[in-house]
C-alpha cells in the first residue's frame, strides 16, 4: 500500500494548524508535540478552543529541528545544547529591567494626566529660542 498523496499548503500565511505544520515538514503530528515536549523553545500558541496556533517563525524552527535531527544526525540533547540554550540566552530580559520600564511608563502617565486635569497645553521648551513652545 502506498502512502496517501499530500496536499500542497500554502507557506506564506500568517498561522497553520498542527496538521498544516505536519504537511509541510513531513513529519507526523505526534512527533511535532514530541519535539514540543522537549524543546522548550518550540511552543505554540493555543487558540481559545485549544488547538495548536503555529506562526511562520515556528515553521521555520520545525524545519531546522527537523534538519538537524534527520539529515545531520544530531541527538534531541544535541538540538538543546546548539540551538535552545543560546536562543534563550539571546532573548531574555532581566526583571529589573521590566520593572525600570513599567517604573518609566507610569511616570509619563503621571505627567500626562495632570497636563490633561489642568487642561493647560503641555509646554515644550525651545533649547534653540530660549522660548518655549505650546502644543
Amino acid at each position: 500500500m502506498g502512502s496517501a498523496p499530500r496536499k500542497k499548503i500554502s507557506t506564506d500565511r500568517l498561522f497553520y494548524k498542527i496538521g498544516e505544520i505536519s504537511t509541510i515538514a513531513e513529519i507526523e503530528p505526534h512527533v511535532l508535540r514530541y519535539w514540543e515536549s522537549e524543546f522548550s523553545f518550540l511552543q505554540p500558541r493555543k487558540n481559545k478552543t485549544g488547538q495548536r496556533v503555529y506562526t511562520r517563525k515556528d515553521l521555520e524552527l520545525v524545519l531546522q529541528i527537523k534538519n538537524l535531527l534527520y539529515k545531520e544526525k544530531y541527538t534531541i540533547a544535541g538540538v538543546k545544547n546548539r540551538y535552545g540554550k543560546n536562543r534563550l540566552k539571546k532573548n531574555s530580559v532581566s526583571l529589573e529591567t521590566l520593572q525600570g520600564v513599567k517604573k518609566k511608563l507610569k511616570e509619563i502617565l503621571n505627567t500626562l494626566s495632570k497636563d490633561i486635569s489642568s487642561k493647560k497645553p503641555p509646554v515644550i521648551p525651545d533649547k534653540k529660542n530660549g522660548s518655549r513652545l505650546f502644543l
